[in-house]
């Protein structure tokens, strides 16, 4: 299979199973056509006597989605032809839920041309399949017929209802015209079902626009993945690296310090280099779990957040409902986000308390980060919160920042994901 227009011009054309490709296109996009313009009307009439009762107006709503899967249809049965792919112009929802998908299809350019290419299938191009398939095939298929009817009848035989032909000799010449005819249809059949499935590419494939917007989406599907691989070997290298280095070199530090004598000045210089390097390594230990904790790898986020909290100087309370582990670019968004946000409390907003709620319902991760402060949080003022919504974005989350002045201050992060297990975790 391949470029339909090509085969029309191949010596072997046909002996290929192009022309009878092209017919069986015809006749199936045909017969749907039909069952399509029947279905449009009865749904149409039906909305319209509804309608005046207020019950028919979702079903007109409705019938504007109607080219949605009827394209998905000529999108497939274009393989049929030529065995080549159309792509789907439509893009995912953010979110799970028959909500998320209509909002979406309603704003899509893609499903307003399947409509248009809908109403066209239904009312213009169905006959145009049949009548050309017709010509085609049933004509020569009658007068190929011609001289077995005859035989079989003994008397005469009515060629297509317009001639009475009682010589054998007549019905062979008419049995030959058809042959004759057949050969010569392939060429025009088959360039017509070329063209249809040309219509169907030109209208029902991604547009200009529609294909860099699937780019970009791809692009930072990527990026992101990228990134977070990256971030987890620079990870696991400082840990199962530097770290472990420094806790050696801790450690013989220690042993000489017991071997130095008492109060003399080498002493005191190991005791300088002992502390140096458990800073060294408290300082490393607190970049690795800035770069990515590992409690958020083995346990998942509300664990995480947990720790976070843990390490707070101000009380925290964390509270976490969820139906299991989420993606790692969302529980690696979530966190940051988390601790970025004690990170302001505890600097800027001279609370006494934290909380922290986060729970996920309709395809939605809500993470709330509220404190008892004197509020005023501005993400102009240098506070983190510019690179903090930034982050959030990537994941196609929103940031939102409650935070009057006197308080008391709320964040909270929306990102849409799909949980990865079913397991319940809070």
């Amino acid at each position: 299979m391949g470029d339909v227009w090509g085969e029309l011009r191949r010596p072997g054309f046909l002996r290929s199973a192009t022309p009878w490709r092209a017919a069986g296109y015809l006749l199936v996009s045909g017969a749907a056509g039909v069952l399509l313009c029947a279905g449009l009307l009865v749904a149409a009439v039906a909305a319209g006597v509804l309608a005046v009762v207020l019950v028919g107006l979702p079903l007109l709503a409705g019938l504007a989605l109607v080219g949605v899967p009827f394209a998905a249809w000529e999108r497939r049965l274009v393989r049929l032809l030529d065995g080549t792919r159309v792509a789907d112009p439509h893009q995912l929802p953010s979110r799970p839920g028959l909500s998320a998908w209509l909002r979406l299809r309603y704003r899509e350019q893609a499903t307003w041309r399947e409509l248009g290419f809908t109403v066209l299938a239904a009312f213009v191009l169905w006959p145009v399949d049949l009548v050309v398939v017709g010509c085609a095939l049933v004509v020569p298929a009658y007068l190929l017929a011609a001289l077995p009817l005859l035989l079989a009848d003994g008397e005469q035989v009515n060629v297509l209802k317009l001639w009475e032909v009682h010589s054998p000799a007549v019905a062979g010449a008419f049995g030959i015209v058809g042959l004759v005819a057949l050969t010569l249809f392939a060429y025009p059949l088959t360039a017509v079902a070329a063209g249809r499935a040309a219509l169907v590419r030109l209208v029902l494939s991604p547009g200009g626009q529609e294909l860099r917007i699937g780019e970009l989406v791809s692009s930072r599907a990527r990026l992101v993945d990228a990134f977070e691989a990256e971030r987890r070997r620079i990870e696991r290298d400082l840990h199962d690296g530097a770290q472990q280095r420094l806790v050696a070199l801790s450690m013989t530090l220690g042993l000489a310090r017991l071997d130095a004598p008492p109060d003399s000045a080498l002493a005191a210089q190991l005791a300088v280099a002992h502390r140096e390097a458990g800073e060294a390594l408290s300082e490393l230990r607190e970049l690795i779990n800035g770069i990515h904790p590992q409690v958020l790898t083995d346990r998942g986020l509300p664990d995480a957040c947990a720790d976070a909290a843990d390490r707070s100087p101000i009380r925290v309370e964390v509270r976490f409902d969820l139906p299991g582990r989420l993606p790692s670019a969302v529980e690696s968004a979530g966190y940051f986000a988390v601790s970025e946000a004690l990170a302001n409390v505890a600097k800027h907003s001279g609370a006494g308390t934290a909380r922290i709620d986060g729970h996920y319902a309709d395809g939605l991760l809500t993470i709330d980060v509220s404190d008892d402060g004197g509020g005023g949080a501005d993400p102009a003022g240098g506070t983190g919160l510019t690179g903090l919504a930034d982050r959030v974005s990537v994941v196609d989350g929103t940031l939102t920042v409650s935070s009057p002045p006197g308080g008391p201050t709320l964040l909270r992060v929306e990102i849409p994901c799909t949980p990865l297990s079913p397991t319940r975790s809070g």
